[in-house]
């Protein structure tokens, strides 16, 4: 007996939740509400509009901008098409957009009017077909080269049939920067953010009556797919924020009864701190989910002195991210561990030769499931190095289990820094600053820090009688890196440390530097 296959198209799966509660709410964002029927309409005209712009199946469409109704609108738009989305990160540079664009070979860009001039300035060296403005522009602005979206959906015919997409197709690339410096697109299909929301369900499941805010940028996994993807999969409100701002957060939970809220732990330090958190409302709050690095207890401490829980998760853009999950009932009994891996993943630690370790045994953490990238765009050997013959993703992360299986995570092979939630990968950085005169050789590294985890840190030794401060190198690399990769700190050295083989002993330098 033939059994068809399902849809797996997640436009489908969200419209369809559009269709059977047409008038509930499905984006508050500054103010306004936008029912789910709404919602629905302006995704099928958008997607018209792609449509007739030539937009076709595996053609990619980018969009950059803040957070805001049309990133999410786009989204759905452009995979209803069977299309793969772009998220573009608003804090890179000109240059940066121009690699990433280039290499994704995109189609369309949608554009936010506040960064156009990032995109004016480098239009000439990019593929893009077409340019479409979302958001008003100042007045007196270059619109120049860009069609404004909103009248040119006006006019368009909406999209009736929704592509049908299998699970192993492409939904989205998202790109994350690599040890080499050029930053690499994860593949990550409609079955993988699939079963990753089912593994987050199963964890601390979604129901359509809860209320889902989202301040985390949603260029990062953990802003698209913790929450705002989930929310609309079940029909449920999402709160939007266009940027993160503590006192704002605070308010739109007291305003609107949030029930869960994903962040970094900075964020809910930020909010703690902020002279509105005693007395704000939060007893809606069900659940916060804290990923991007570990929770310290002092924090756990102090939201559950207000009956607030943390569910905690560990994960990569390549693993959709959930790879694991430490739940509220046992966060301060494991303090410091990321969790168990979920129901439909596997997480197991593995030694140089790829062989499992004993448990509480070091090893390089590696994730196995259905979350799992299908690879990385145009980068068939990165991913043959990412992705091993058994289906297990190295994460280049290094942790171990303990006896039962709870995972711990120890330190990275890639050396990368998480500065408040944000990868800054040091070889990118170094690149960059290797180029200013006055520098010799320069190491990059991550330092504790209070406020935002890790300090990014530049350790250099200098060319003969030359000078250098921080800021003086801050503002030579800020034309060619986004803020939150600029070094926060900088120490200078004679030499650096090195290995026989003149590798760059950094485990030294944090040591003696931390």
């Amino acid at each position: 007996m033939h059994r068809p296959e399902p849809n797996f198209n997640l436009a489908a799966q969200v419209l369809k939740q559009a269709e059977q509660r047409p008038d509930n709410i499905a984006i508050i964002f500054e103010g306004a509400e936008t029912s789910y029927g709404e919602f629905a309409s302006r995704v099928r005209r958008q997607a018209g509009l792609l449509r007739d712009s030539g937009v076709c199946v595996g053609d990619r469409v980018g969009f950059l901008g803040f957070n805001q109704p049309s990133f999410i609108e786009t989204l759905f738009a452009t995979i209803s098409l069977g299309a793969i989305f772009v998220p573009l990160n608003f804090r890179l540079t000109g240059e940066e957009l121009t690699f990433i664009i280039g290499d994704a070979g995109v189609h369309s860009l949608v554009v936010d009017s506040e960064l156009a001039p990032v995109i004016q300035g480098v239009q000439d060296r990019l593929p893009c077909r077409h340019y479409f403005s979302v958001g008003a522009f100042s007045v007196g602005a270059d619109v120049s080269g860009f069609i404004p979206m909103e009248s040119a959906m006006a006019s368009a015919s909406p999209l009736e049939e929704i592509v049908e997409s299998a699970a192993h197709d492409t939904l989205l690339i998202m790109y994350t920067s690599g040890t080499t410096g050029l930053p690499k697109g994860a593949m990550l299909t409609h079955g993988n953010i699939v079963w990753n929301n089912v593994n987050a369900s199963l964890a601390f499941g979604t129901k359509s009556t809860d209320v889902l805010l989202t301040a985390a940028p949603l260029f990062h996994i953990g802003g698209l797919n913790v929450m705002t993807i989930s929310a609309l999969q079940v029909g449920a409100p999402l709160v939007l924020l266009r940027h993160f701002d503590p006192g704002a957060v605070l308010a739109a939970i007291e305003a609107y009864k949030v029930t869960h809220m994903f962040g970094a732990p900075a964020m809910f330090l930020f909010m703690a701190q902020h002279p509105e958190f005693e007395a704000t409302d939060l007893s809606s709050i069900d659940m916060l989910i804290v990923g991007a690095a570990p929770c310290p207890e002092s924090l756990i401490s102090l939201y559950g002195d207000r009956g607030i829980s943390f569910c905690q998760g560990y994960g990569l853009t390549e693993t959709s991210p959930f790879a694991s999950f430490l739940g509220p009932e046992r966060c301060l009994e494991k303090l410091g561990s990321a969790g168990l891996s979920p129901v439909l993943t596997e997480l197991r630690i593995v030694d140089g030769d790829n062989v499992s370790v004993e448990p509480n045994e070091r090893g390089e953490i590696c994730v196995k499931g259905p979350n799992i990238m299908k690879g990385y765009w145009n980068r068939p050997e990165a991913t043959a190095k990412a992705i091993d013959a058994e289906g297990w993703f190295h994460s280049g992360d290094v942790g171990y289990l303990d006896e039962e299986g709870y995972l711990y995570i120890c330190d990275r092979l890639k050396d990368m820094v998480i500065s408040g939630g944000e990868n800054v990968y040091p070889a990118e950085v170094e690149s960059v600053l290797f180029e200013h005169p006055a520098i010799a050789e320069v190491a990059v590294i991550g330092l504790p820090d209070e406020k935002w985890g890790e300090a990014v840190t530049a350790v250099a030794a200098l060319s003969g009688d030359q000078t250098l401060t921080l800021d003086e190198l801050r503002s030579f690399a800020e034309a060619k890196l986004a803020r939150y990769k600029l070094p926060l700190r900088l120490h200078l050295v004679t030499e650096l440390p090195r290995n026989p083989a003149g590798k760059v002993l950094k485990f030294q330098l944090r040591e003696q530097l931390g």
